[in-house]
């Protein structure tokens, strides 16, 4: 038996040159494996999160809500920016190197001969870390699609479908309904299913009858309303008036904090939740890189829109900003991402792209981005009103963007996770 790391960095290193040939394997016969070997179980209700965009506001929003009613709260949520750590937070805080190293320890002594890639023995570490945290409740960020997931090895009390849209189209189908189908494979029979999507495709509709679960659908079982001042959720058996809006921006943000607030319906004897609690909660969620607006001028916005749909609500949320005189774009994306269709949105916005190369053998090459971006110049435009610009790394480009805009101007960071963490790793040094 070898030496085992001590570390977590080592134990990280380890673990991704283990399965360095295979991104993502589908299929949860291995896992389903090892947690029972582990003996994996939750004490506690459990809810899943899954969905194209808005998973991780909706996982903040709920973890921020349950936190201010005075439950201790375990949260698993990916992927993150600066610190692994940050993917396993415990009451609000994120686990320490110990506590996963200790669970690191538990997976792999469970796990014998079978191979896990990365993303699922440290999904098995991080459950197991909840599981014997002594929490109230668990919320559980699914990955990638939900039915092939190794979040999907647990069984949800309340599993939220947030948005479906196409991403991941190699691994999950090139249609809204394949899509669908694979998000609606987190339900269970006779357990809460809600889904916030205004057009659920007809497939997760009928997964959610054919197995008896109890399907909650925005429009039908639960709404919202809201003014300028403030919005209203009305569910099933419970109203909630006179609510602050979210402190996460944003045009999609109430349809997730009512996905929140039907999960809480749902637990509402388990886990009750006063008016208070549900309005301090969502005034004062965070979350970092989702239309992140950062103090200070020029303005600048972190957000990791990737796909078309998550690109044209930030798009929307840029055109409801106020005037700027020049917006100038970090940009850096995954080279299986619809590149086409997430530059389509913004490109009325941004008239200086920065474009970046990023740390990932998946993504885009940036001079191949900046010649597809090079055709966007509108015609007759002067010398110094559109450019892009290529980078080597996130830091490089956002380093140009702050010494050219000026106070009046707006530097919005999106695309890949990478190209926000870069930033915000380029940000944090400066400020050493």
């Amino acid at each position: 038996m070898q030496n085992l790391p001590t570390t977590l960095p080592d134990w990280l290193a380890l673990i991704e040159s283990r399965h360095a040939e295979t991104h993502i394997d589908m299929g949860l016969e291995r896992v389903r494996a090892v947690k029972e070997r582990m003996g994996l179980a939750f004490e506690c209700p459990v809810i899943m999160v899954a969905g194209t965009n808005g998973k991780g506001s909706t996982c903040a929003m709920l973890e921020s809500v349950l936190l201010h009613a005075g439950y201790r709260v375990g949260l698993y949520i990916k992927p993150h920016f600066l610190d692994f750590n940050e993917r396993a937070r415990i009451n609000g805080e994120m686990a320490s190197d110990a506590m996963l190293v200790d669970a690191f320890n538990v997976v792999e002594a469970q796990r014998g001969d079978i191979s896990l890639t990365y993303f699922e023995f440290t999904t098995l570490a991080i459950m197991h870390l909840i599981s014997k945290a002594g929490v109230d409740v668990a919320i559980l960020e699914v990955g990638l699609g939900g039915r092939l997931d190794a979040v999907n090895v647990v069984d949800a009390d309340v599993a939220i479908v947030t948005s479906i849209d196409i991403d991941h189209a190699d691994y999950l189908g090139d249609t809204r309904e394949a899509i669908g189908f694979e998000k609606a494979g987190i339900f269970r029979p006779g357990k809460a299913a809600i889904c916030s999507d205004p057009m659920p495709p007809s497939t997760l509709i009928k997964h959610a009858e054919d197995i008896g679960a109890d399907l909650w659908l925005i429009g039908r079982d639960f709404n919202y309303q809201g003014d300028q001042q403030q919005w209203s959720y009305g569910g099933r058996s419970q109203r909630r008036n006179a609510l602050a809006y979210p402190a996460l921006r944003g045009a999609n943000q109430l349809l997730n904090a009512s996905a929140a607030l039907a999960a809480l319906e749902v637990l509402r004897l388990q886990l009750p939740a006063g008016a208070q609690e549900v309005r301090t909660g969502l005034a004062l969620v965070e979350l970092p890189g989702r239309f992140q607006v950062l103090a200070g001028r020029p303005t600048t916005v972190l957000d990791v829109a990737h796909n078309p749909h998550a690109a044209a609500t930030l798009a929307q949320n840029l055109g409801n900003m106020g005037f700027h005189r020049y917006t100038y774009a970090v940009f850096g994306i995954m080279a299986d991402k619809d590149i086409e269709g997430v530059i389509a949105p913004m490109a009325q916005y941004v008239d200086h792209w920065c474009v970046a190369d990023l740390p990932s053998p998946r993504s885009a090459k940036g001079e191949d981005l900046a010649c597809q971006l090079a055709a966007l110049r509108p015609a007759g435009a002067k010398e110094g009103d559109f450019s892009v610009t290529n980078f080597a790394d996130p830091a490089a480009a956002f380093a140009n963007a702050v010494s050219r805009a000026g106070e009046n101007d707006r530097i919005v960071v999106f695309g890949s996770f990478y190209t926000v963490a870069g930033v915000m790793a380029a940000r944090k040094n400066s400020l050493h």
